[in-house]
């Protein structure tokens, strides 16, 4: 077993996103997906992103309100979201007080499935 800890990740940010990406574990060849954290502070949000991978996310702390499609979902604690291949997503953090903290598997979609998504 291992463990791996938010707190002690290397991270990145994006604007003010801090991004901990899983490829620091070297965890490539034991896992079909890629993976990361992302916390999302008090009144923020991530710029608006599109990618070919699918992503499952589940949120961890906070409340993620997500963007797609021309939609809006409330995603609270310790429900999750997937993302379909190249939709265009934002995630807010509409809250005064509380960080948002998601964390995120990511991987491309099964050839027979593309375009099903």
């Amino acid at each position: 077993m291992r463990t791996f800890d938010l707190s002690t990740g290397d991270d990145q940010f994006v604007k003010d996103i801090r991004v901990v990406r899983w490829e620091q574990y070297a965890l490539e060849r034991q896992l079909p997906f890629q993976a990361m954290w992302y916390s999302v502070p008090p009144g923020s949000e991530s710029p608006l992103d599109e990618h070919p991978e699918l992503e499952l996310s589940v949120v961890v702390a906070g409340t993620a309100h997500v963007l797609v499609g021309g939609r809006e979902y409330e995603v609270p604690q310790g429900d999750a979201f997937l993302l379909g291949s190249t939709e265009q997503h934002v995630v807010q953090n509409r809250s005064a007080d509380v960080p948002l903290t998601v964390f995120s598997a990511y991987w491309m979609p099964l050839a027979e499935a593309a375009g099903h998504d």
